[in-house]
């Protein structure tokens, strides 16, 4: 793989700066060269008529011990490593940018406070690269499985990988490091130099309807709509669920049957997710605070209209809460 070599310097860049894992690129092209001898030596000798040619158009059995029992499972456990190391260090990120009263203090306390904004800057755009370059060598690890088994099932795997949430641009982190970036261009560090990966990163608003735009590597590009498929407005107060999908807050507790007294980790563990109907992504969803603070700036009339209206429409839910309780209290 001509991109290989490009990943693994990459990676051992990365080792002086945040000491990310990444994919072991020989030990998979290794399965998949072992792969391909055995199924050639199988071809040439298992029928005994000699017939090499049907090698270059034949393709490995729906099961393929070499590689489906070896190469997918190494494949997503390195997956799950990558994903969830990004997701830590992103959000321990954007605590600390994000950090205020006495969390800020405590964090400066233990020495963890970071108080030059560049160095948030770098660490984010580096975490972002991570997350592109990873991307782009898990597409090109799969289009490799591909041409050598004349399948789909490397496709298929992607599809399963997205089921389990180890698809590094599903994660609501990478969103909201995106909206980072784009706040801190907008605001009082304008005139610092933004890394060139975040040029083309932007919040589009098309007749009405706003999405996250970021082209990266010029073959990668994400495009995260922001318009809640509950209310069908711009999402407020934004909550991403486990299984990647973008809610406003009290449309997400609506469809989880929850109040925002008792909020999304008391939903049903079997409520589903309006838009792919998975269970179980209530518990670990996530606010973006990054991107509401975006949306905030970037449609203040909208922002303020919908505070209003939804701030009535809490104060009735937190009233109505707190009567059923004092009635069981009470007995009544």
């Amino acid at each position: 793989m001509k991109f290989c070599k490009k990943y693994e310097e990459y990676l051992r860049g990365q080792e002086k700066k945040l000491k990310l894992p990444g994919f072991q690129f020989k030990r998979l092209k290794k399965i998949l060269k072992n792969c391909s001898r055995d199924f050639q030596s199988q071809h040439r000798h298992g029928d005994g008529d000699g017939d090499c040619s049907s090698v270059a158009v034949q393709s490995c059995p729906d099961y393929c011990s070499v590689c489906d029992g070896t190469f997918f499972p190494f494949l997503l456990k390195e997956m799950s490593g990558i994903v969830g190391c990004f997701n830590q260090r992103a959000q321990e990120l954007l605590e600390l940018h994000l950090a205020s009263g006495f969390r800020k203090y405590l964090l400066w306390f233990k020495g963890k406070l970071e108080t030059d904004h560049s160095v948030l800057i770098q660490e984010g755009n580096e975490l972002v690269n991570y997350a592109m370059m990873n991307a782009i060598a898990v597409r090109k690890i799969l289009k490799k499985y591909d041409k050598i088994h004349y399948s789909k099932q490397g496709q298929t795997f992607k599809s399963k990988a997205q089921s389990n949430h180890v698809e590094i641009l599903q994660s609501p982190w990478l969103s909201e490091l995106i909206a980072f970036h784009i706040n801190l261009k907008e605001t009082k560090h304008k005139s610092e130099r933004i890394s060139s990966a975040f040029e083309k990163c932007s919040l589009a608003i098309t007749d009405g309807s706003p999405s996250l735009t970021c082209e990266l590597f010029d073959s990668v590009k994400l495009d995260i709509d922001l318009t809640c498929s509950i209310c069908l407005e711009t999402v407020f107060d934004p909550v991403s669920l486990a299984c990647g999908h973008i809610f406003c807050y009290m449309c997400a507790c609506s469809a989880a049957s929850v109040t925002i007294v008792n909020g999304l980790k008391s939903a049903n563990p079997k409520a589903k997710c309006p838009l792919c109907r998975e269970a179980g992504v209530y518990e670990g969803a996530i606010h973006l605070e990054e991107l509401s603070i975006l949306l905030h700036r970037s449609c203040p009339e909208y922002w303020e209209k919908r505070l209003q209206t939804e701030r009535a429409e809490r104060v009735q839910q937190a009233k109505e809460h707190w009567e059923s309780m004092s009635r069981a209290f009470m007995g009544v």
